[in-house]
């Protein structure tokens, strides 16, 4: 068994119902245990800006499941609930990304591991401090990448 982290967000409909559905889908593979979930922050989006703000956070899954074997649960449970992808970074119902996945890299087409943009995205760092607060998960000490955060972010911590 492995650890690994998912990055999760919603920005159409009912975004928390969205990410509360994955995260009981997650639980629901035999293969897969969610062993933590940070909280929710509501994020403005990042590339494509013309959509609405996200709802973004980090879950700590435990899996016997390969990178590409918990990818393709990703991918599943994204197309389970009606997700369409149509524009790159565009809105979306539900979007999960592997993050990271204890003791594996990976340079493949299909997944890049650590995935290549969570070094410089505030909605995944911040949720992960939460989660890490040393910052060093697994091999990686991410503390750096978290102090070159502007003070300026666009993350708001949710409250439900």
């Amino acid at each position: 068994m492995r650890k690994a982290l998912i990055g999760i967000g919603s920005n159409i409909g009912d975004r928390k119902a969205y990410i509360e559905t994955a995260i009981e889908a997650l639980n629901h593979i035999p293969s897969v245990k969610v062993l933590r979930v940070s909280s929710l922050y509501e994020t403005s989006p990042w590339g494509y800006v013309n959509q609405d703000n996200f709802y973004n956070g980090v879950i700590e899954v435990e899996t016997s499941l390969s990178p590409n074997g918990l990818l393709g649960v990703c991918l599943g449970i994204e197309a389970g609930v009606g997700r369409i992808r149509e524009i790159k970074n565009g809105p979306r119902v539900l979007d999960l990304d592997l993050l990271l996945y204890e003791g594996k890299e990976s340079t493949t087409a299909e997944l890049t591991l650590p995935h290549p943009r969570m070094f410089e995205r505030d909605f995944v760092l911040i949720p992960l401090k939460e989660l890490y607060p040393d910052m060093k998960v697994y091999k990686y000490n991410l503390s750096h990448y978290y102090e070159f955060l502007q003070e300026e972010n666009n993350v708001t911590k949710l409250d439900f």
